[in-house]
């Protein structure tokens, strides 16, 4: 494995503040979907609370493609 493939993964897996997963997805989505705030977190971490043992965990690995659906799929609060 290449070392940026290495830093990629340590990022990936490391327990981040939510102010910290904001930058952290926003800086990998694809250029023009929805980027992330903590607003939207906030309402995705109480529809799912069961992905959070402790509520200021975040991760990419385990959060970031579940985000990234449900954030699809709620359009509604984006307007808002």
């Amino acid at each position: 494995m290449t070392k940026h493939k290495n830093n990629d993964l340590e990022i990936n897996q490391v327990v981040v503040t939510a102010s910290a997963f904001v930058d952290l997805y926003n800086k990998t989505i694809p250029e023009g979907f929805p980027r992330a705030s903590i607003k939207l977190l906030n309402h995705f971490q109480f529809e799912h609370s069961t992905l959070f043992k402790n509520k200021s965990n975040w991760s990419i690995d385990k959060h970031r493609k579940k985000f990234m659906d449900w954030l699809v799929s709620h359009q509604d609060i984006l307007e808002n």
